[in-house]
């Protein structure tokens, strides 16, 4: 575990109709006013967020969307001409505050907005790159991240934009000029909380409220995770859900309801009738993005891995709600559904990564589902429909998998999955076993995928027109040892030891071509470093990444075949978008390394040694005698 530092030198740890009337004109014009600001440039309403997903001048959301596809309908870069694409413009975040840039940037009315480590926003023009202004959150030396001073993006609407901090707080800048309008702490950072994570923007149907809707992080720490929603004019908390059995949530600044039943049957009791320690730092932490379900009014996002690590401390139970994907009334926070992706986590395999939400054909008929690639190496496609229903009933596994398919090689701790039950079907002697009596240690076994993931907080992209997902995967193995401890404040709370090794002499990063419906692993390109960035596809038929050896790649959406690569000086663990400005398509992405790998990746970590850090912004297009379709 390490502890990281804002200072520098420290190590450490985003057609009318022709015929209207006269009336209609005028109600138009002044709907168009209302949106719009003082200086002609257009507010961030929720009807731009909701149709962020069929827009091509804007990207206002972290996902291209609400349902979160990273998908574009532009073809104007396509996989004829992406052979010829050029840099525009890139931009340096500057300084010494390098380390790993995970961020996906925003685009709006000629704007661009990109995160950057160390709670950093930076606002660029589209066009030119140059630098309009730039906000560095100032931050304590006693921050407590987990995994690298990253951050994955912002969110915006109205005229404010927002991004979370590394010592567990919420800004909210005027979008043109960056000034603070308000800022708010929601935990203790020295405790372990932080936000690395993106916040979103949703829509209450029932009250017609708009939410800022964010996490919390710091599973690693004992923290109990929890999800936030504030007013976004005044960054004042309206609910907290916290994310561990038993804990009690907020609404109005009023305790409101425990989360799931009061007595927590999912963790264990002491022999004096209490509960474990552990259950008082579960973890749960919904440290990724919220996706968001129009048609049900629902908020559907992942939770992190209970704590300890080592389920010595946790057992029996299945320690929920960690390790799953919940889904939350808007209006309240209530809980009212979860899936559990591994019951009873013994290898932090967490569940962060976003669900997308999407339909498919399934027995003939159109269903509603969501997709969540897990770092335990299992694809989840899940009942929509059921898994947001108010039905009284939170927990349900039994029957709300459509399929759950393998994405990685030589899983080891289970053979696959009981759709009828939804439990997974595990394989025994792979749960570390506890120290024996008067050890300090217990015995190292060797588990597929390890702790990193069969993939990790990178998000997938789903093509609207192969229908398929393409998710960067990870096939690495671990040694896993228990260890004895105690919770102390601040202090790392896993109980477990690890070493990560390589799987195979041939690669370690594999992008791979999924199909929903059949879980067939249609395609894989296959990479000699891990693979830390998420996917971007398009309409124009391809699919778009970074690597750790500092290439932006894309692909054959079709086939895989490699299309064309830059190499921008520093490894690419960051979220590509694509936008239009005056007709002409652009690509963005943040180059720079860190993220985990380098701080917790064992073999992994010596390996990426040799990758330069950096941090910067890169955009591209095809030049424009070659920029449109023939």
């Amino acid at each position: 575990m390490l502890m990281l530092s804002r200072r520098p030198g420290r190590s450490g740890k985003l057609a009318l109709k022709t015929a209207v009337s006269v009336l209609a004109l005028a109600a138009i014009a002044n709907l168009n006013v209302a949106s719009a600001d003082g200086d002609g440039t257009k507010s961030v309403t929720w009807e731009d967020i909701l149709n962020d997903e069929s827009t091509t001048h804007d990207v206002v959301s972290w996902g291209m969307g609400v349902r979160n596809h990273r998908y574009s309908t532009l073809d104007k870069i396509n996989i004829e001409n992406i052979a010829r694409m050029k840099p525009a413009w890139s931009f340096s975040f500057g300084d010494e505050k390098q380390r790993g840039q995970e961020s996906q940037a925003l685009v709006h009315d000629g704007v661009i907005y990109i995160t950057a480590s160390y709670s950093r926003l930076f606002a660029l023009d589209a066009k030119t790159g140059k630098k309009l202004w730039g906000y560095s959150h100032r931050l304590p030396d006693d921050i407590r991240p987990c995994c690298d001073v990253v951050n994955r993006g912002a969110a915006i609407y109205g005229d404010k934009i927002f991004m979370g901090t590394l010592d567990a707080g919420m800004v909210g800048l005027d979008r043109k000029t960056g000034k603070v309008v308000w800022s708010e702490k929601f935990e203790d950072h020295t405790a372990g909380y932080t936000m690395t994570g993106a916040p979103s923007i949703v829509k209450d149907a029932k009250t017609g409220k708009v939410l800022l809707i964010h996490g919390s992080s710091g599973d690693e720490f004992g923290v109990v995770g929890r999800l936030y929603a504030r007013d976004p004019d005044t960054g004042k908390e309206i609910w907290m859900r916290p994310l561990v059995e038993g804990h009690m949530g907020r609404l109005n600044g009023k305790d409101s309801t425990p989360t799931g039943d009061t007595k927590a049957p999912s963790w264990p009791n002491n022999k004096d009738g209490k509960k474990v320690e552990a259950w008082h730092h579960g973890g749960g932490a919904p440290w990724q993005t919220a996706t968001y379900d129009e048609k049900t009014n629902t908020i559907v996002v992942g939770t992190g891995n209970p704590a300890p690590w080592n389920t010595h401390y946790r057992s029996p139970g299945d320690s929920l709600y960690t390790s799953g994907q919940a889904y939350v009334e808007p209006s309240t926070g209530e809980l009212v559904g979860f899936f559990q992706h591994t019951p009873n986590d013994a290898w932090d395999y967490s569940g962060n990564n976003p669900i997308t939400l999407f339909e498919m054909e399934k027995d003939g008929k159109i269903v509603r589902a969501g997709a969540h690639a897990d770092r335990n190496g299992f694809l989840f496609i899940t009942d929509l429909e059921k898994l947001a229903a108010r039905d009284g009933n939170i927990s349900k596994q039994a029957g709300s998998a459509f399929g759950i398919y393998p994405m990685v090689r030589d899983i080891s701790w289970a053979t696959g999955w009981d759709l009828a039950t939804g439990r997974p079907n595990e394989v025994a002697g792979q749960r570390p076993p506890k120290p024996a009596e008067g050890e300090a240690k217990g015995k190292p076994i060797k588990v597929t995928p390890n702790f990193l993931g069969g993939t990790n907080w990178m998000p997938m992209s789903y093509n609207q027109d192969t229908k398929l997902f393409y998710i960067p995967t990870n096939d690495w193995t671990e040694d896993y040892w228990t260890e004895n401890l105690t919770y102390k404040k601040g202090a790392a709370y896993l109980g477990q030891g690890f070493r990560i090794h390589r799987l195979f002499d041939t690669h370690i990063g594999a992008l791979r071509a999924m199909d929903p419906a059949t879980g067939k692993i249609v395609w894989e390109h296959l990479e000699q470093m891990p693979l830390w960035a998420g996917t971007l596809s398009t309409k124009g038929g391809w699919v778009l990444t970074g690597t750790s050896d500092g290439y932006v790649k894309a692909f054959d959406a079709k086939t895989g075949k490699e299309l064309w690569k830059f190499q921008t000086g520093s490894g690419v663990v960051s979220q590509p978008v694509t936008w239009e400005t005056d007709g002409r398509q652009y690509i963005g992405i943040a180059s720079g390394y860190g993220g985990a790998v380098p701080l917790w990746g064992g073999d992994m970590a010596d390996q990426t040694k040799q990758v330069s850090q950096g941090g910067s912004f890169w955009v591209f297009e095809v030049p424009q005698a070659t920029a449109t379709t023939e």
